[in-house]
């Protein structure tokens, strides 16, 4: 029997493409997706997608979504207090590996392994690589089928008109060359809605775009009014 696996899920492509991944090696199996929420606006941690999404994307993927809600604002303190009960209720289900779309940020990526350390449960990073890699790996999205949307963007790192707009080979012309084609920067973050791990695609269309605490974000509201994703010259008022 293969060992049973979570994943850290945040809605994004990076998630996805790790789902996919994991399935296509089947080394785990995948049981759940841990998402963080922020509990006062009821949306997905950092990305501001709304949490019927994230559950829309369960749905869509064949598994439970483990949801962690968090304060606002929330200290590292109990993140990690939420994050060790989610593990626990984890190791007590028999799941002995936790799964991250992580792709090369080292500090990271060792923050996973030592908050794990001693709980049973061991980390994987199925996408982990070098920063050298990463536009061959969002080419490599996008050729295989997966669509996702710029819910958020660093205005610091990558200019607003650019959130709303579709991940795919324009984005990623467009993209300034000191930006990370993946976004494994904090650049931007991405809702996921349709892909080969999806059973069917999420129906999404853009609401408002509003700055808030020096981000940008796109909101997403499910259904399929038109246009799904908008593009640059959408965005003109930004």
């Amino acid at each position: 029997m293969r060992p049973k696996a979570l994943l850290s899920w945040s809605s994004g492509k990076d998630s996805a493409w790790a789902l996919h991944v994991l399935r296509q090696r089947g080394e785990v199996e995948v049981v759940g997706l841990v998402t963080t929420l922020n509990e006062t606006f009821g949306r997905v941690a950092m990305h501001g997608v709304r949490v019927e999404l994230a559950h829309a994307q369960a749905e869509a993927v064949g598994l439970p979504l483990w949801p962690v809600p968090l304060p606002w604002p929330c200290s590292n303190d109990e993140y990690e207090a939420r994050m060790r009960a989610v593990v626990a209720k984890a190791w007590a289900e028999g799941v002995t590996a936790f799964a991250f779309g992580d792709l090369f940020l080292e500090d990271i990526r060792a923050y996973r392994i030592r908050q794990l350390t001693g709980t049973g449960i061991v980390p994987l990073f199925p996408l982990w690589g070098t920063p050298g890699e990463t536009p061959a790996l969002a080419r490599a999205m996008i050729a295989a089928g997966f669509q996702a949307v710029l819910t958020c963007v660093d205005p610091r790192r990558l200019p607003p008109k650019f959130v709303g707009r579709a991940f795919d080979a324009a984005l990623l012309a467009d993209m300034p060359s000191d930006v990370d084609p993946c976004g494994e920067n904090g650049e931007f973050h991405t809702f996921c809605y349709a892909g080969p791990v999806f059973n069917h695609p999420i129906p999404v269309h853009i609401g408002d775009v509003i700055q808030r605490d020096g981000f940008w974000f796109a909101d997403l509201i499910a259904g399929p009014t038109p246009p799904l994703v908008q593009t640059a010259a959408d965005r003109k008022r930004l």
